[in-house]
């Protein structure tokens, strides 16, 4: 695992930020209705966190074997603008995305925890990307005075 300032140093290279749907975005359970028709649950820390990386010009795409119609509709809701799904080989989709962005990130199997640069303290779906996001723009410097249009203002109740 990378020092703090080793991350940092890392992180303020990044251009786009990269994940899959299930267990990053959501916490990896699919539900099923009676219908048939596949659901997945977001959490809205993350959707707060590509909006921050979005207001920052950093890029952000999903990669996922999933089809589900939810997986369209969220990114449309996010704004997230490259989206692949139903793909087998997501690594394959990975370099095309990355060629054609003209984006040369290096990459490590994500399978190989040990080799991580940086492993969040908060799961996947459940703000895991929300967290990378502050981590991203802090070492970039745009966290502070980034726009805050879309965060939500959290008024403890008494």
């Amino acid at each position: 695992m990378l020092s703090r300032d080793q991350l940092h140093e890392r992180a303020r290279r990044v251009r786009l930020l990269s994940c899959d749907v299930d267990g990053v975005l959501t916490d990896g359970r699919v539900y099923v209705d009676d219908e048939g028709r596949e659901t997945k649950a977001f959490h809205a820390l993350d959707g707060v966190g590509i909006h921050l990386l979005d207001d920052a010009g950093i890029m952000v795409a999903w990669i996922t074997g999933s089809s589900a119609p939810a997986v369209a509709h969220r990114a449309r809701m996010l704004g997230v603008r490259y989206v692949i799904q139903d793909t087998g080989d997501k690594l394959a989709a990975w370099q095309k995305l990355t060629r054609e962005l003209r984006v040369d990130p290096a990459h490590a199997p994500a399978s190989v925890r040990a080799l991580a640069h940086y492993v969040t303290s908060r799961d996947g779906g459940l703000g895991a990307v929300r967290e990378l996001a502050e981590v991203i723009l802090t070492a970039q410097g745009r966290l502070e005075g980034a726009p805050r249009g879309r965060t939500p203002t959290f008024i403890p109740q008494n």
